[in-house]
């Protein structure tokens, strides 16, 4: 019965928010205005987002956003829909040399991931794993500090902590969707607080032209991105007062019962061998050439890809060609970076395999199309994302914000800081990218405000941590999809269970960025955020406490 009526209920609000939507449009459409510039051009992303957590369909939601932004920018006319989201948005998106080096990279990675587990690399780690990782916290601690360890790019993070960190997470009861909120934190979060990463380098392009080093104000701005800086405090907060909310409550406790019946049905039934003994074998017995795996060949293939990328992205930023290490990192291409990082590694990591005769080379090659089947669910919610962030562009949702930006700025100047981590949420939120929320917001605030006063400073902070938030709470973000992949979850349990961690963190960061903008000092400010942030969790814990019976 109650599943009848949970169906029901989300039979109605689906079709609510279908007669929502249509009667936006009819009034759009019987307005005959021009969109461009206005708050209808947020309609696209809105409707995605809302029909994405609605109906748990990304493909079609993110479709539908997109032919709405193509009704809206051709004033509702079939052929001028027609080509803008075809050709404006989708092919337009594909052949951006940016994003296909993006799409390359991303390939490469999923091919380098299938020779790792080819060759017994994971199985391998997971045997490692399970003796020196005795513990459920002890698996998150782990995956938190491989994740802040690979600081370098968010997409390298996400695939690369899930395909390590799965077995082991597998093996402590820890849920695929806690394992994704685990990666997606790392991710997006720890990239834009770490000096030498693509992100560093995006926000350093941003700031150019201020008459400021972008590298120097990115290093400043680090203990003012309390979003970041609090995500950790929250993930490790999580791993050692051992409780979930939300959410993610409902599969926490069923992914460690599933762990622990496997346990003691193996043991039931094999008394005479270990647990240990039965994690060697459950997967070894399936490809023979597994049985000769080390964590060497997990570990090797990754610190390559580790010193590839990092080169790849310097030689981007003409590093061989004469210019600093600073300057080489802040014009670098990420894209490029990546790309020819990965490929390298690739062959690199065929080399050493052949070498090792851990795998034939038929082997080695069929991991290329492994490789890109395993990635084509992220490759294709990407290339809807970007389509739809096109058709956003396209309707001046940019300078919608801008406009906005101004006229909160002329009467809340010392609210400034947390009015922009709002509008930077929500801006990242419904369009999915960081990047562009950079873009929009930094150059606004650095001309508001002198970057060389406290509370310059504060503000651009407050537009890195605004993005990341939004990012990372927001169902068409290229990071939270490459999360939900790294770590095999469901997109939609992903976004559902971390979205009330990440409101969280959120909101002690909101407060955290009044209190900045009344005492631009992070020397005062960030421990009381920090403190703020453990009472948040300690007091969440205590209310949401299963009560005695």
């Amino acid at each position: 019965m109650d599943l009848k009526k949970t169906k029901l209920r989300a039979r109605i609000v689906k079709l609510c928010f279908a007669v929502i939507v249509v009667v936006l449009l009819i009034i759009a459409a019987a307005s005959g205005k021009d969109f461009n510039t206005t708050i209808w051009a947020l309609l696209p992303p809105v409707v995605a987002i809302g029909l994405a957590l609605a109906t748990k369909e990304v493909y079609s939601s993110l479709f539908i956003g997109i032919l709405i932004g193509g009704l809206l920018y051709s004033g509702f006319g079939f052929e001028g829909t027609l080509v803008h989201v075809f050709q404006d948005g989708f092919v337009a998106s594909i052949a951006n040399s940016y994003n296909v080096g993006i799409l390359v990279f991303l390939v490469i990675l999923g091919a380098i991931v299938a020779l790792m587990n080819k060759a017994g690399g994971s199985e391998a780690f997971g045997r490692w794993a399970s003796e020196h990782i005795k513990t459920k916290t002890g698996a998150m601690l782990a995956t938190t500090a491989l994740g802040i360890l690979i600081f370098i790019d968010d997409y390298f993070n996400c695939l690369t902590v899930g395909s390590v960190m799965r077995p082991v997470a597998d093996k402590h009861g820890i849920s695929k969707e806690k394992l994704s909120y685990l990666i997606d934190a790392t991710a997006a979060p720890i990239c834009i607080i770490a000096p030498v990463s693509s992100w560093a380098a995006a926000v350093a392009a941003f700031v150019k032209d201020s008459g400021v080093s972008g590298f120097g104000l990115f290093v400043k701005a680090i203990p003012y991105n309390f979003y970041a800086i609090l995500t950790i405090v929250m993930m490790l907060c999580l791993a050692f007062m051992k409780f979930d909310y939300g959410p993610m409550r409902k599969f926490e406790p069923a992914s460690e019962e599933n762990a622990k019946q496997k346990i003691e049905d193996y043991i039931s039934r094999k008394g005479e061998f270990s647990e240990k003994i039965k994690v060697m074998k459950e997967e070894t017995v399936k490809d023979k050439s597994r049985k000769n795996g080390k964590v060497i060949d997990l570990v090797f293939p990754i610190v390559v890809l580790i010193i590839s990328c990092v080169t790849g992205m310097l030689y981007s930023g003409e590093f061989f060609s004469g210019a600093g290490i600073i300057e080489a990192f802040s014009n670098s291409d990420a894209s490029v970076g990546l790309m020819l990082g990965s490929a390298c590694t690739f062959i690199i990591t065929i080399i050493y395999f052949l070498i090792r005769n851990v795998l034939k080379f038929q082997d080695i090659m069929s991991c290329l199309p492994e490789g890109f089947k395993a990635m084509v669910p992220a490759i294709l919610i990407l290339v809807f994302a970007w389509t739809l962030k096109a058709m956003t562009d396209s309707l001046g949702a940019k300078e919608f914000v801008e406009g906005l930006v101004y006229d909160s700025a002329a009467g809340f100047k010392v609210m400034l800081p947390a009015i922009i981590f709002l509008i930077g949420c929500f801006l990242s939120f419904s369009t999915g990218t960081s990047w562009g929320t950079f873009g929009i917001l930094i150059p606004i605030t650095i001309s508001v405000f002198p970057i060389t006063t406290p509370i310059g400073v504060v503000c651009v902070s407050a537009c890195m941590a605004g993005a990341v938030c939004g990012d990372h709470c927001s169902p068409i973000s290229d990071t939270t999809i490459m999360a939900s992949a790294g770590a095999d979850c469901d997109h939609i349990n992903h976004v559902n269970t971390q979205l009330p961690y990440a409101i969280t963190v959120a909101a002690v960061s909101f407060v955290s960025y009044i209190i900045a903008g009344l005492v631009p000092n992070w020397l005062i400010v960030l421990p009381i955020a920090i403190v703020l942030m453990i009472g948040t969790l300690f007091a969440i814990k205590k209310i949401t406490a299963p009560k005695a019976a």
